[in-house]
């Protein structure tokens, strides 16, 4: 371990000035390199050099590098030499990911005789990844300045950030200021500049491990109590920020304090890819991400965290100047109250709802003057607050979407969105409400333009996300849903509500769901589902864990692409007593008839069940007399087990059409030469003597005969056996090969069991079938909807159905 003082410990044995020349002996402390460096052009500086004595030898130049607690003899051969040459003292400091070799500490003990010479004293500073390294400035803190002022005290302290293409400058600094402490990632250095003549402060800076940083450094920024303004510059100003680079600044605000954020000097770079952007995150707010040119958070309270980040440049265009910018962030204390303008004419039609969480005798709101302990916002208000902090209110909004008849309700989708409300408000958004009055034959469809939804689950949690609840209008709980997931689409045949929760401040740029009122639909509840390949699925009956509504029925339509096949298993599946009727659920291929699957509460279920096509999954309650009936089916996607036995198969039926196309072509032409043999025939005369049919009578003398044969083929001989014998039926007459039939196999359970019949032909594309039959859970008639369509005849036994347009799931290639 070394001394703790980090600068050089000179001994000046002796100082002479002879021939201006003066000489030095100096002795570095181990672990310390002192760099004498001329700062003058070599014109200038010509006939002055720094010269070395090591033992016998002598070395000069315009540099000299002493180090590893060597003595050397120094010589200036100038009688200025402060005039031309500057001095640096360098300290290396190390951190594993617990512990760092040793702290900054200045100390000017040793250097007396060097006050002459402009001094930097410098501490190279490397981190063990994935730590950053951090410097604590708590005792004062610093307070950060242009690289061309000058501190009062005459010391400008220095933050460098090594990365491998450059030297980053995060920034110059005086004593005293709201800089506590910083952290710095990878490799980097401190230091602090001391001029000519001026003695060093004697000071102290702890070095610590610190977090795992993913910015370029981090500021953390104690703001004082009452009213203060800080101001903070982009690394390298006013050069540009580093490409593609991140900076980010943390401030703890006292309590009972608003900030307010303003973003001044700013030049933009061209990009390439990515934007610039500054980032905001707290702890009572979430996350917001703003573009340098939009307004900046005004009379925001809590601490917070900025976060700059540069997107990848365009550099060769000198129009091009690169990101610069100074940030300022001004406090105040909420002594007197904030005047806070509510425009309704912003707000989409909600109505704002403020109000106590509990008794705070500090918090005072008014609403025009009014004190008020709730306030409803609906239409254009001036509010005010005084001293309340976001632990003492909440604040919530709400809308309303209502028709009476079907033909009055809007045409044209609503789209639910988050609308921008004033920053002055002492908490974020807690939630925001969309509760829909129908008509009895009406019901609503939801739709996701973040991507589809997944239900909020045990073993499939939403995590970070914002959470979507739908509530029935007498309070059952359809479902807790977030975006990200195969839901398509969700249908309820009821007067819902819609709730976005867990929003901690985010920035919504788009609508959350998109709603649009339907005419009726044959279920109480139908999702569309669009599982992805290996990737298991968890869908929960609504009102899970609780159960289902008596009678009420639902309707999964899962969509199972080409060559895939759908595996089937009841994670979690309670049952209950039933008073009236039975639960039922069943499994219905998309364009068949036939139930593939069926079971009761009395009835044991299958472990898993495998579907190769998209299909219905379908499930209906009774009338319980104890307990609930609650299902969670997990659904996943695979490669269809059957392809390799079908290829197979192709290819041996294949072979099997041209053994049956060359046994055609043979018996086609035997047939061609046995019906020329029949009008020209042999027969056998035992005389010797063969005569042709059809010649008048026989020939009387050999000399007559002119055809003689050596032999006689037997067909010849004994055609009219044949012939008698394909009458007698004793020879079996050919007959064309007619194909193939082939039936399709229903789905199997793992258990060996096979349910269902053969398929019906599978419609187009452009058509689905509609949902098994089965009464309707409000007692009404089905109508056509955007995912089922009944025929003009119900009394016909096949129903086309026509779910309409649907995304091909992935994975079915």
């Amino acid at each position: 371990m070394t001394s703790p003082t980090t600068t050089v410990q000179i001994l000046l044995l002796t100082a002479v000035t002879v021939s201006a020349v003066q000489r030095l002996t100096i002795t570095p402390e181990r672990g310390t390199s002192i760099k004498i460096l001329s700062t003058v052009k070599s014109s200038q500086g010509k006939g002055c050099n720094v010269c070395a004595r090591v033992g016998a030898s002598q070395r000069c130049d315009a540099f000299l590098l002493l180090k590893d607690g060597s003595p050397a003899s120094v010589e200036f051969q100038c009688s200025r030499p402060q005039d031309v040459f500057s001095v640096e003292i360098v300290r290396n400091i190390e951190c594993t990911t617990k512990s760092c070799s040793s702290n900054i500490v200045q100390a000017d003990s040793g250097s007396r005789p060097l006050v002459d010479f402009n001094r930097k004293f410098i501490w190279i500073l490397k981190a063990s990844a994935p730590k950053a390294i951090r410097i604590d400035f708590s005792n004062a803190g610093l307070r950060q300045i242009e690289a061309s002022e000058r501190c009062p005290d005459r010391h400008s302290y220095i933050l460098q950030a090594f990365q491998a293409a450059e030297t980053v400058a995060i920034g110059t600094y005086c004593r005293v200021g709201p800089v506590s402490n910083a952290q710095i990632l990878n490799h980097g250095s401190f230091s602090v500049d001391v001029p000519a003549g001026q003695g060093l402060i004697n000071d102290q800076f702890g070095v610590s491990v610190g977090e795992e940083i993913k910015s370029l450094a981090k500021l953390i920024l104690r703001l004082p109590t009452g009213t203060s303004s800080s101001e903070l510059l982009s690394p390298n100003y006013p050069e540009s920020f580093p490409d593609d680079d991140v900076m980010e600044w943390y401030f703890q605000v006292p309590d009972k304090h608003r900030t307010t954020v303003q973003l001044l000097n700013l030049t933009q770079p061209r990009c390439l890819k990515k934007v610039t952007a500054v980032e905001y995150n707290s702890s009572w707010g979430g996350a917001s991400v703003r573009r340098l040119t939009d307004p900046q958070p005004d009379q925001t309270m809590g601490s917070f965290s900025l976060t700059l980040r540069n997107c990848e440049m365009d550099r060769r265009r000198a129009s091009s100047p690169g990101l610069s910018l100074s940030l300022k962030v001004l406090s105040s204390s909420q002594s007197s109250p904030v005047a806070c303008k509510a425009d309704a004419s912003r707000m989409d039609g909600l109505s704002l709802h403020i109000k106590k969480l509990r008794p705070a005798p500090g918090c005072l709101m008014k609403i025009d003057s009014v004190p008020k302990e709730v306030i409803a916002v609906t239409t254009n208000a001036v509010l005010s607050f005084q001293g309340c902090l976001p632990e003492h209110v909440q604040i919530t909004a709400m809308k309303v979407i209502e028709c009476r008849q079907l033909k009055d309700c809007p045409k044209s989708p609503s789209r639910l969105s988050v609308p921008p409300l004033p920053a002055c408000l002492p908490a974020p958004l807690t939630s925001v409400t969309w509760t829909f009055h129908l008509p009895h034959d009406g019901a609503v469809e939801l739709t996701s333009p973040m991507g589809n939804l997944k239900q909020s689950l045990p073993g499939q949690p939403c995590n970070d996300s914002i959470i979507i609840k739908v509530v029935e209008e007498d309070g059952n709980t359809i479902g807790l849903f977030c975006p990200q997931g195969p839901i398509q689409n969700v249908q309820v045949h009821n007067n819902v509500s819609v709730t976005l929760s867990n929003m901690e401040g985010k920035t919504l740029r788009m609508p959350v769901l998109i709603a649009a009122i339907k005419e009726e639909i044959p279920e109480r509840y139908i999702f569309n589902v669009s599982p992805k390949k290996d990737t298991p699925v968890l869908l929960a009956t609504p009102g899970w864990p609780k159960g289902m509504k008596a009678y009420s029925t639902v309707s999964w339509v899962i969509a199972v692409p080409a060559r895939m096949e759908a595996h089937l298993m009841f994670a979690n599946l309670s049952q209950p007593k039933c008073s009236n009727r039975h639960t039922n659920i069943r499994v219905q291929r998309v364009g068949s008839l036939e139930e593939d699957y069926s079971r009761r509460e009395d009835e044991e279920a299958d472990r898993e069940i495998v579907v190769s096509e998209s299909f219905y999954l379908n499930m209906s309650n009774c009338m319980p007399e104890r307990g609930g009936f609650g299902v969670v089916t997990e659904i996943t996607l695979q490669k269809s087990a059957n392809l390799l036995l079908t290829i197979i198969l192709s290819v041996v039926a294949v072979l099997l059409v041209i053994f049956v196309i060359v046994l055609v072509a043979v018996c086609v032409v035997i047939r061609k030469k046995k019906k020329k043999l029949n009008h020209q025939v042999s027969i056998y005369n035992p005389n010797g003597t063969s005569f042709l049919p059809g010649h008048k009578g026989f020939p009387e003398t050999h000399e007559d005969n002119e055809h003689e044969y050596a032999s006689i083929e037997d067909t010849l001989v004994y055609t009219h056996l044949l012939r008698r014998g394909g009458e007698m039926g004793i020879y079996d007459t050919y007959r064309p090969f007619a194909g193939c039939s082939e039936s399709q196999k229903p789905p199997e359970s793992k258990d060996g069991r096979a349910d269902g019949s053969e398929q019906e032909p599978r419609v187009s594309g452009e058509q689905a079938p509609s949902l098994p039959m089965r009464p309707l859970s409000h007692n009404r008639s089905l109508v056509d909807n955007v995912i089922y369509r009944a025929e003009d005849d119900p009394s016909e036994e096949e129903w086309p159905l026509n779910p309409g347009p649907r995304l091909e799931p992935e994975g079915g290639n």
